[in-house]
């Protein structure tokens, strides 16, 4: 079997490393600049909690066309960084690979594999002109919603800091032999990866947060507790995941918590700065489309007003503007 990861900065890093250990498949890295050199050169080092190993010899490249057609490529890239590079994964692509798609919001394929009248709809915020769905194809895409928390702390190493959820569904709701086959390979890596039937949920309940938090903590510069803890924000965060609710349901999405749960999860969290956050203060583009636009995409799709979340919206568009991050 053989497994690309396109993409090996903090978490393709941190699942290729696992996948690679485990040795149950080919792996290769898709990495660029200096943490290429350092993989090439040194090995790709994943340091956890528990452990610290490197995984030696193993393939990394920065062009697709070394490696040929796999069985799987991971996109672990963030969403806005896709369609820029659709053009370049030809070369791995057969016409039996599989591509998941491990990025936050609402997937390019969303509404592929469902029957009604939004049947094969795209979404412009995470697919502009339909790039990704000509060039890659839906019937190619398994879900995925990551769960993990880790950053590159230097070239070539990755620091896991918690997480280790990695659910995976056809975007139909079968029970493939390929997602079968793709959950079996990542729970031997030691990642929580169940085949779920309705992999739109887990999406949801993982952009509910996401779509409120993030850009509030843009904006704001507060951490999670503070967001949560503070009366004003917190309703704010609340109102906008409501708004987002709304729309999920009427597209036949069922939210397995309610809004305070997910509230009380972010909470949990504590001093957290949000990846939203992260990317401003270090002038790195922010997934504003994927969580945010998206959304107000389906609500107007969907019939829904979003004053909430259109508010904030406006706000950190302008913010990342202005910082040269959108």
């Amino acid at each position: 079997m053989r497994v690309c990861i396109f993409g090996a900065g903090a978490i393709g890093g941190y699942v290729g490393a696992l996948l690679a250990r485990q040795g149950d498949a080919d792996i290769s890295l898709i990495a660029r600049g200096p943490h290429l050199a350092a993989i090439r050169e040194n090995g790709l080092t994943l340091e956890t909690g528990s452990e610290t190993f490197i995984q030696k010899n193993v393939t990394a490249t920065d062009n697709p066309a070394d490696l040929g057609v796999q069985d799987f490529v991971i996109i672990a890239l963030k969403a806005h960084s896709v369609p820029a590079v659709v053009d370049t994964m030809q070369p791995l692509l057969g016409p039996d690979t599989a591509v998941v798609t491990a990025q936050n919001g609402l997937p390019w394929w969303y509404f592929y594999g469902i029957d009604g009248i939004h049947k094969n709809k795209r979404i412009d915020a995470t697919d502009p002109e339909g790039h990704i769905w000509d060039r890659v194809g839906p019937a190619r895409a398994i879900g995925c919603v990551v769960y993990q928390a880790a950053e590159v702390t230097k070239p070539g190493v990755i620091t896991h800091r918690a997480g280790d959820r990695f659910p995976v569904g056809e975007p139909t709701g079968e029970r493939t032999d390929r997602v079968s086959k793709l959950s079996q390979l990542l729970i031997s890596a030691g990642l929580k990866a169940p085949v779920r039937k309705a992999i739109r949920n887990d999406i949801w309940v993982k952009l509910w947060g996401n779509l409120s938090f993030n850009p509030i903590s843009a904006i704001t510069g507060a951490t999670l507790d503070i967001i949560s803890g503070d009366p004003g924000t917190c309703q704010l965060a609340r109102s906008m995941m409501l708004e987002a609710q709304a729309i999920g349901e009427t597209l036949g999405v069922d939210f397995p918590i309610d809004v305070d749960k997910r509230i009380a999860g972010a909470a949990s969290v504590g001093a957290h700065k949000t990846s939203m956050l992260v990317d401003l203060e270090t002038g790195r583009p922010m997934e504003i489309d994927a969580l945010v636009t998206s959304v107000q995409e389906l609500g107007v799709i969907t019939g829904h007003s979003t004053p909430a979340i259109d508010a904030i919206a406006a706000l950190v568009k302008q913010k990342a503007r202005l910082a040269g991050c959108y």
